[in-house]
Formats: structure tokens, sequence, C-alpha cells
């Protein structure tokens, strides 16, 4: 039975194993300096669905060991939208002093359709190259402060390019992707 399920996924999902594991904060962190989202694991790969009312998102890593680095930033394209939120995200040490950053407002964006959530986004900037990693962080504590000039929007935050996705997870990410798709490309979301 389970070899079934398995294939059945495969068929309907083929692309399950080449895209993000889809994630919402679900208001279990404040996303502030003092209660930031906490990444696990930041080689594996995480698209983080979040939305920014008012106040710069922080989110933070911590490894005992090196680790190669990605994080790009991308936000819903709908047909209806006229403008484009920007987003922009700065690397910080652990005493959130700047160590790299991308400013979204200055980068082309560019439109790409995601196969497995079969919808389409923007593209914004990323440390990295082609959605992957291009350099490692040594052992530490680092945070990612994403913000706009009106702190509002939609956005999401892509972490990291190993591709894990143990079997037990695929139930709660296809409920996920209902759940994006239907919070995230509602034609609401344009102002």
């Amino acid at each position: 039975m389970l070899k079934i399920l398995v294939i059945i996924l495969g068929v309907i999902y083929p692309s399950l194993g080449s895209s993000h594991s889809p994630l919402f904060n679900n208001d279990k962190y404040e996303m502030t300096k003092n209660d930031p989202y906490l990444i696990k694991k930041p080689e594996h790969s995480k698209a983080i669905f979040s939305e920014l009312k008012g106040t710069d998102h922080y989110y933070k890593i911590e490894s005992k060991i090196s680790f190669k680095f990605y994080v790009g930033i991308t936000a819903p394209k709908l047909d209806t939208c006229d403008r484009l939120e920007y987003f922009s995200f700065e690397i910080l040490d652990s005493k959130l002093k700047k160590i790299d950053n991308r400013d979204g407002k200055s980068f082309e964006w560019w439109a790409w359709y995601e196969e497995y959530g079969k919808k389409w986004y923007w593209v914004g900037p990323e440390l990295g190259e082609k959605f992957a990693a291009d350099r490692s962080y040594t052992a530490g504590t680092y945070y990612i402060r994403v913000f706009n000039e009106q702190n509002t929007g939609k956005y999401v935050l892509a972490v990291g390019d190993i591709e894990k996705f143990p079997l037990t997870s695929i139930p709660r990410v296809i409920l996920t992707v209902k759940k994006v798709n239907k919070i995230f490309w509602s034609e609401s979301n344009c102002k």
C-alpha cells in the first residue's frame, strides 16, 4: 500500500522533490528581534510564507557547524495587481550588525512559474545564485531582517538549497500548498 501511495504522489506532484518545503509562520513567533522565527537546519530548503504588517521581520539561524547558505525573496504575482511590493533583506551577525544585504527596490524583479504549486511569483534578490548556495557561513548565530518602505505586503523567504522531503511530511506539504494558494494568490491582496 505504501508503494502505491508513493507512486500516486509521484505522478500527482512530480516536482515535489525539487521545490522548497512550504511553511507558514502561523503566529508562533512575533518575528521581532526578541522573538525571531527560528530557522532550523539552514541548508535544508524552506519557503517561509509571511506578511509584513507594519514592522520588520526577523529570522534567526543558530548553527554549531559551518553551513552552506542561500536566501532569496519572492512575492506572489497576481494578474490583477498593478504594482509589486518590493522587499529587501539584510544578513546580520549575532550582535545584529549587518554582514550583507540585498535591496529589493533597486533589483529588477522577474516573473517565474513554480511547477509544484502551479503559481507565478515575482523573484527578487537572492544571496546565492539560481536558487542555490554560493557561499558558506561559519558556525554561529545569524539573523535575516526582511523589510520594505511601508513594511507591508506578502512575501516568501526561501532559505537553503538541499531538498529534504520525508514521506511523512508529504500530507503536511499538500495541505500547506492549498492554504498558500488560498491566502497568497487571493485577488483581494491587490491594493
